[in-house]
């Protein structure tokens, strides 16, 4: 049944004039995360950021929708920060953490958002919450002096020490002294408990030296209460060269308190552990290649009674996603990213063939099932949907929406679906792109080609809804967005991923130039008014475009990296450049060379947009400023935007919005976007 206020929405939606879905529009997006789902399977929890434009500011409050369908509506409304909703077991109270006391704290509410009640005070605040099954204890994550662990007191003190002092000196005397956005400081995060009821009893359960979980090698979920309550399983990093190392395990310890237990012996990366609901089986994701982030993410499952461990998806050559158990312990669901798309598949715990649950032209994630095993809860977007909840049967089939918080904006705006093509590159290689056509779309106009080339560079374009890269604002600016997925690339076969290690200009430089040349034979597109664009290795990609062709009219480098040899001096995460380049630069030298953009800076023609954030400590703005100045130097038409508040991706509001002005005048002025 339609609501009457929806319909109402949907019919002025249908039958006013729609405008193009430009970048004003898409800020006024409800940017829907975290969906939780009650243990009586009756309501959804969720998050809902908006943009505050004139506070430049992202608020983010709790919502809550029936999932037998209804309307979603408000239950938190103080505070800035209102996330990660986690249902005590009897669905009678919300645990979610909040900002609203000034400081980041745990809270609990009743589900119609009455009886708040603040939980947790610690003074090095908290995050990441799980509630045990029994709803005694909180779980939480908290950055602590080592040498204070639990110790609130030891902590503050230590806390105002340091907030007062003049000297803001750093000293270190070990690698990974920083990463993205931050300088490492004496504080580690590790995994805490708390009684639920008040907060006290707090308990550090992975005291050290160490991140608990590794801050440099996230995974979907990196820690996990068994369903006893009495043992919680978590990934940690326990390496000396925590820069260099991918090699996180995945351990276990008393939810009491205890040493530690390593429960894996990979000499890749082991994370994401989950508990089987009736407690004999313990999943992960593990990669057996050490030093390499892109290794294939298999699926493993370890039996907590003997210890032995399977895995499950050998014959899957495609990365396992996020997981979740059926409520039997008998199946697990997994999403798999495959061609630009993210499904859902489901494999026996003891092993067997694999079975397609739910596939199609979107991405879905943030799985959950009923206790009964018959409702399954998921988020879903694509290309030309942002993110919402849906609900289907744990059989698969068609999904029922039970969110629709962006219709309204979406019925009065002008949106395309992605279209996709497949080329032949140089070495007969099969690359896959998507394109997206302006949304007033004529066959008989010759319209510009905005590339955009992402970045990783083992990640890809696809049905996946963006606020940074946002392909629709481009396309309604009447741009013919081309977004190849080239070698390096996910989803196509763990091989077509490991093509580009050592090869970063090469076969992907072939790959992008035969979509491009594919692109402009189409009657349509304009062969002479060719732009490109990508962020980090995208930018990288770009900075290469610079020195090898003069196909592009105009460019955009954001992030992009220019120099390999400084590149790899200042940047964190030293695994990248060791696996990609073969060793540090005095140990390849010819490597980098060969692949460095700033090699060929003599034959840099075509005007170019750079686009850096100072705190990016991911490609530091030395890269940026570095590329800028090598254009100033051989007079090429140029431009430098920088960010000193922002990292690699640029997140505020406000500086979102100039971002996509800037790039839109930017291209606009070199390349005149359709033909009358």
């Amino acid at each position: 049944m339609v609501r009457p206020l929806l319909a109402l929405a949907c019919a002025a939606g249908l039958f006013a004039q729609k405008q193009p879905f430009n970048v004003e529009t898409m800020v006024k997006l409800a940017r829907i995360s975290e969906p939780a789902l009650s243990p009586d399977g009756k309501q959804v929890a969720f998050t809902v950021q908006t943009i505050d434009m004139e506070k430049n500011a992202k608020p983010k409050q709790i919502y809550l929708v029936p999932v037998d369908g209804g309307f979603p509506r408000q239950i938190s409304h103080d505070g800035t920060q209102n996330e990660r909703p986690r249902w005590s077991p009897d669905s009678k109270q919300i645990y979610f953490v909040s900002n609203r006391s000034g400081s980041s704290q745990i809270w609990a509410m009743d589900p119609d958002g009455g009886h708040v009640r603040q939980v947790s005070h610690v003074s090095t605040e908290a995050s990441g919450i799980l509630v045990t099954p029994d709803g005694k204890k909180v779980v939480f994550l908290s950055s602590v002096y080592p040498e204070c662990g639990s110790d609130d007191p030891c902590n503050k003190t230590k806390l105002e020490g340091e907030n007062s002092s003049k000297v803001k000196a750093r000293i270190y005397t070990s690698l990974l002294y920083r990463h993205w956005t931050e300088w490492k400081s004496k504080r580690r995060q590790h995994l805490m408990v708390m009684n639920a009821d008040d907060g006290t009893a707090v308990r550090d359960l992975t005291p050290g030296t160490h991140d608990v979980p590794p801050f440099s090698l996230g995974g979907p979920e990196d820690y996990a209460i068994s369903p006893d309550s009495t043992e919680v399983a978590f990934t940690m990093n326990a390496g000396a060269d925590q820069a260099t190392s991918t090699n996180s395990d995945v351990y276990t310890v008393p939810i009491a308190g205890g040493e530690p237990k390593k429960i894996t012996i990979g000499l890749g990366a082991d994370n994401a552990p989950l508990y089987s609901p009736d407690g004999k089986y313990l999943a992960f994701r593990s990669q057996a290649r050490p030093g390499y982030e892109s290794d294939r993410w298999r699926l493993m499952v370890l039996e907590r009674s003997n210890g032995r461990t399977n895995s499950l998806s050998e014959s899957l050559d495609r990365w396992v996603g996020s997981m979740t158990w059926s409520p039997d312990s008998t199946r697990l669901f997994f999403t798999v990213e495959d061609r630009g798309r993210t499904g859902l598949q489901m494999i026996p715990v003891t092993g067997g063939a694999l079975r397609n649950i739910i596939s199609g032209s979107s991405s879905l994630d943030d799985v959950h099932f009923t206790s009964d095993g018959r409702i399954m809860i998921y988020t879903e977007q694509s290309g030309s949907r942002p993110v919402e909840i849906y609900r289907a049967t744990s059989t698969g089939g068609t999904g029922v929406p039970l969110t629709h918080l962006n219709d309204a904006v979406l019925a009065g705006a002008s949106l395309t679906p992605l279209e996709e093509i497949w080329v032949e590159s140089a070495d007969k290689t099969r690359v896959h792109a998507f394109v997206l056509k302006p949304p007033d779309f004529s066959p008989f106009r010759k319209y510009t080609v905005l590339l955009l080339i992402h970045g990783g560079p083992q990640g890809a374009w696809g049905e996946t809804w963006s606020y940074r890269w946002n392909a629709q604002v481009f396309a309604s600016a009447g741009y013919m967005v081309v977004m190849p997925n080239p070698r390096g690339s996910t989803g196509y076969g763990q091989k077509f991923i490991d093509d580009i290690n050592g090869d970063w200009g090469g076969k992907v430089y072939d790959d992008l130039m035969a979509v491009a040349d594919h692109v402009a034979t189409l009657p349509y597109a304009d062969a002479d008014r060719m732009a490109a664009a990508g962020g980090s290795y995208g930018g990288y990609m770009v900075n290469w475009l610079l020195g090898h062709t003069s196909r592009f009219k105009a460019l955009v480098s954001h992030a992009g990296v220019f120099d390999l040899r400084s590149m790899a001096g200042e940047t964190e995460e030293l695994w990248f450049p060791l696996w990609e380049f073969r060793g540090m630069p005095w140990d390849n030298p010819e490597m980098y060379a060969r692949w460095s953009p700033s090699y060929f800076v003599k034959d840099f023609k075509t005007p170019t947009l750079v686009i850096h954030g100072e705190l990016d400590y991911r490609v530091p703005v030395g890269q940026g400023l570095q590329l800028f100045t090598a254009l100033q130097m051989q007079r090429v038409p140029s431009k430098l935007l920088l960010f000193p508040d922002e990292g690699h991706w640029i997140q505020k509001p406000q500086n979102s919005m100039l971002w996509y002005n800037q790039f839109l005048e930017w291209i606009g002025e070199w390349v005149k976007k359709r033909s009358d």
